[in-house]
């Protein structure tokens, strides 16, 4: 049987969200980066951005009241949210059974921290997008990407600035840990601009879309992305010194970090702003570490 079509009216407006927020006696906290949107056709443009389609199952973080889960719920074949506020979560369900009843059965929570969920209910994500919460928004996306590989794109919104450091290129000023990390991942790019006044409470910094497609083919490597992530902090711990220094501590001494660049073809009067996420990998591979000593030669046999 034929689902029907949900209505405008669904979407939480300004008016509603108020009104949500003042019967639950919620007051969004910085503490927990919250602000809510209170725009429909913010929230309508967000998922078409996604390209979110019937078939997906959607993965939303911080849903907060309700907003875009609604605006996802009209277009996915399912949605499960993640929310780690007890008020909110427990409103939540109720919100989409009075609102989009007929889509309530394709509506799933999960009252946890993201960043401690490893498995989700239901068939498996193929999308992420959510609002994330600004001051967690760099490690719960890579946790999300890392834990569910079958999600296959994602759209946040985050920071404007957080943005800009996700989406940019090797060379660029803002190039920085979590750029080469989203890599690992995905094909990265800006989305669009968010305003301010489309949240309640308006937030004193500006907001972006950050569109991730997941790699169709891995990095090529032989070490694990927990080396090849070792690389990234230490080359950007100190990311006005030159490879040679800032990895001396990561590979024992800057002669030995001198060695593993040249190993990896990479310049050790480089920095790391300028290095792609497969550099970075080869100079993993090129670790003091994975080099194993030669074996002592064997004693010739005395005669008796």
């Amino acid at each position: 049987m034929a689902v029907t079509s949900p209505t405008s009216d669904a979407l939480l407006g300004p008016a509603d969200v108020r009104e949500l927020a003042a019967a639950l006696g919620v007051r969004p906290t910085k503490q927990r980066g919250q602000n809510f949107v209170i725009d429909a056709n913010t929230v309508r443009r967000i998922v078409r951005t996604a390209d979110v389609r019937p078939e997906d199952v959607v993965v939303e973080v911080g849903p907060g009241l309700g907003s875009l889960t609604l605006a996802l719920l009209e277009a996915a074949g399912h949605v499960t949210a993640i929310e780690i506020d007890d008020v909110l979560a427990a409103a939540l369900p109720a919100t989409i059974a009075a609102r989009m009843p007929e889509r309530a059965d394709r509506f799933a929570l999960v009252h946890r921290d993201a960043l401690h969920v490893t498995e989700l209910p239901g068939p498996a994500p193929t999308a992420l997008v959510a609002n994330l919460p600004y001051n967690v928004a760099v490690p719960v996306l890579l946790h999300m990407l890392d834990t569910f590989p079958t999600i296959e794109r994602a759209l946040v919104m985050v920071q404007a600035e957080v943005a800009d450091r996700l989406a940019a290129e090797p060379g660029s000023k803002v190039y920085g840990v979590p750029s080469v990390k989203a890599g690992w991942y995905a094909e990265v790019k800006r989305a669009g601009a968010i305003g301010r006044t489309v949240f309640w409470p308006a937030p004193n910094v500006d907001s972006g879309l950050v569109s991730l497609v997941r790699r169709t083919e891995p990095v090529s490597t032989t070490v694990t992305k927990d080396e090849v992530f070792a690389v990234v902090d230490a080359a950007f711990a100190q990311r006005r010194k030159t490879l040679r220094a800032a990895l001396a501590g990561w590979a024992g001494s800057a002669a030995a970090a001198e060695a593993a660049l040249i190993a990896a073809g990479v310049s050790p009067r480089a920095r790391g702003e300028s290095l792609t996420v497969e550099e970075f990998a080869r100079i993993a591979e090129a670790a003091p570490s994975r080099k194993t000593a030669p074996a002592a030669p064997e004693e010739e046999p005395r005669n008796q």
